[in-house]
């Protein structure tokens, strides 16, 4: 069953003109893995929680085949809808083409759906920083990946893990007919519905002859010798003390040649380090895999959310012993310095 039914939805097209169309099915024997593999395509995502370390949080949110995806290297921003691609030339803010594509749209709430059922999904990257501040170019082009890189997907399936069933969502773009809209809504639900009910999508791997070749020269690669760290690290500690920085992070980039599917990473990732932020993106050329145990930001309505972890300590076995492990961290002078730093962070990219 389809809701909103039409009457509704024709009501609700007073109040906007996004308006979320969805089908709920059983997904018992599903996991969101099997589905995100019936579903993916060239540019798609893949969006999981763990709570805890040890539950499954409520939703994981799968997007395929966005209508729209905005990409963005130096000055230029290329934005693709269906066949048509523009190029742009950003002098300032590249979030502001962003923030006119969604000015578009005057999305309306339904009842029974999650917070998320639709948006831009993607990332922003470090480099985006040279579009607000003056800074010298001196960095090496690495992995000459986009800067920016984010897609929107007008349908969006939503994995329920308490109730095991699945919300199929179509963001029906009212333009002129709202009829019109509704039943392009409903046919996009059938089609991926369809996909839902098909077979297991099977992973393919690489060859044993080149499984083996790879086996040879299995040894990683890093951006940086010990030696030009070691550098890094005396040169840091001197702009620390001369003020010219809080902190600096210096970070290394491994590579190495593999066999191994981003997909098959993804899966070993989400067992060996499950996270409050899982993701799996890719975008047409690359693969993003992450887990990460904390949020960057969050906005909504008036308030802003920034919640950085400091400090770490292992669980104790009884309470007794977490509460021991509590205090210790308390009483951890460079524990404590570090989260003030953090918090001191936090403060000044909200302000």
């Amino acid at each position: 069953m389809v809701h909103p039914d039409y009457r509704e939805f024709k009501s609700k097209a007073k109040e906007g003109n996004l308006i979320p169309v969805y089908r709920e099915i059983l997904a018992d024997l599903e996991t969101p893995l099997s589905a995100f593999l019936k579903l993916k395509g060239k540019t798609c995502f893949l969006l999981e929680s763990v709570e805890g370390g040890e539950k499954w949080a409520r939703y994981s949110f799968i997007g395929s085949n966005p209508s729209v995806t905005i990409e963005g290297k130096g000055k230029n921003i290329h934005v693709k809808k269906g066949r048509h691609r523009e190029t742009l030339t950003v002098q300032n803010d590249p979030l502001e083409i962003v923030s006119a594509e969604l000015k578009k749209y005057k999305p309306v709430i339904m009842p029974g759906l999650p917070r998320f059922f639709g948006g831009f999904v993607g990332y922003i990257g470090y480099d985006t920083v040279r579009y607000f501040e003056e800074l010298p170019d001196r960095h090496h082009p690495g992995l000459n990946l986009p800067d920016i890189f984010l897609m929107l997907t007008d349908t969006l399936v939503v994995f329920d893990n308490l109730t095991h069933k699945i919300k199929v969502i179509s963001n029906a773009h009212i333009e002129d007919s709202p009829k019109k809209a509704y039943e392009k809504a409903t046919k996009k639900i059938d089609a991926i519905v369809r996909k839902l009910k098909s077979k297991a999508a099977h992973l393919v791997g690489a060859s044993p002859r080149r499984r083996k070749s790879l086996s040879q020269k299995a040894s990683f690669v890093s951006n940086f010798s010990k030696n030009d760290f070691l550098k890094a690290v005396e040169k840091t500690k001197e702009y620390i003390v001369a003020g010219d920085v809080i902190q600096t992070v210096i970070s290394q980039n491994f590579q190495r040649d593999t066999d191994v599917q981003p997909i098959n990473a993804y899966r070993a990732l989400r067992v060996i380090n499950p996270s409050p932020y899982m993701y799996y993106i890719e975008t047409g050329r690359s693969t993003i895999v992450g887990s990460s145990p904390e949020i960057l930001v969050r906005v909504e309505g008036d308030t802003i959310e920034l919640r950085p972890i400091a400090g770490t300590r292992r669980r104790g076995r009884t309470p007794e012993e977490d509460l021991f492990f509590e205090e210790e961290l308390k009483d951890d002078p460079k524990e404590i310095a570090e989260h003030i730093m953090l918090v001191d962070l936090g403060r000044n990219d909200t302000g």
